[in-house]
Formats: C-alpha cells, sequence, structure tokens
C-alpha cells in the first residue's frame, strides 16, 4: 500500500520480507505489549474491533444496525485524544487498505482523533508512544 498523504505513518517503508509475520500476528504482539506495559492503564482500555472477513449481506446490515462502522482501525484507545491506530503487515506492500478505512481515518481525524497508520507491531508502539506523549503532557496536573 502506499503511504496517504496527511496521515501519520510509522515503521520502515522501505522495509521488504515476503516472510514478515501476518497482521494477525502483529495485532497480537502489539495487545501483549501494551497489556504487559500498561496493565492497569491503557491496556485495560485498548481494543480492537473485529471488522474483517467475509460476511453475508444480510450479516452486515444486522452490524451496521447494532454500530459497526466501516472501516473502524485496528487498535483504539480512549483519550484526548483518541488513538487510533490502523496495522499493516512490516512490509507495507503485502498490505492494502480495505474499503472504508481511508474515509473513516480522514473523517476521525477531522473530529480531533490522532490518527495513523502503523507497519509492524513495533512501529504501532513507537506511535503509541508518541501518542501518550501527547496525552499525558496535555493534562493537568
Amino acid at each position: 500500500m502506499k503511504p496517504l498523504e496527511g496521515i501519520r505513518h510509522f515503521g520502515d517503508l522501505k522495509f521488504r520480507d515476503p516472510k514478515c509475520p501476518r497482521e494477525g500476528a502483529e495485532q497480537v504482539t502489539f495487545f501483549n505489549q501494551l497489556r504487559k506495559g500498561y496493565p492497569d492503564t491503557y491496556g485495560m482500555t485498548a481494543v480492537h474491533t473485529r471488522n474483517e472477513g467475509k460476511k453475508t449481506p444480510g450479516q452486515v446490515q444486522k452490524e451496521k444496525a447494532e454500530g459497526m462502522a466501516v472501516g473502524t482501525p485496528d487498535i483504539a484507545i480512549p483519550g484526548n485524544p483518541a488513538f487510533l491506530c490502523e496495522l499493516k503487515r512490516k512490509d507495507r506492500t503485502l498490505s492494502d487498505l480495505q474499503p472504508g478505512q481511508e474515509p473513516y481515518l480522514r473523517q476521525a481525524q477531522a473530529q480531533g482523533a490522532w490518527c495513523c497508520i502503523a507497519f509492524g507491531w513495533e512501529a504501532a508502539m513507537e506511535a503509541f508512544h508518541e501518542w501518550r506523549e501527547l496525552v499525558e503532557c496535555s493534562q493537568p496536573n
């Protein structure tokens, strides 16, 4: 996938390795590391909205009626601003944005969320730390 102008990107955009871990494995590692390092704070509130996979038209209609939003990113952490991160494989040429992901990120960013795309769990962790510094520095003592 090519980088999106106006959206933060984390990771080595030149990295290439067709054997790099799949997105699901990267996501598991990110959440494990987050919950290990921040068990009583960010690890407690971070969430992945299951929004992928093949679905019947009826399932899609039901999920939309229940509040599922097309394009919801892989990692969401409440805060001011909220952290929204779409996690992709470390080799960006092995991943594509799914329909709705770019518009979702752009709209969320326009509404004040801190949005990014990270290539690999380490890049997502780097993004998280950058966001955390912003959030923690803006909180009153």
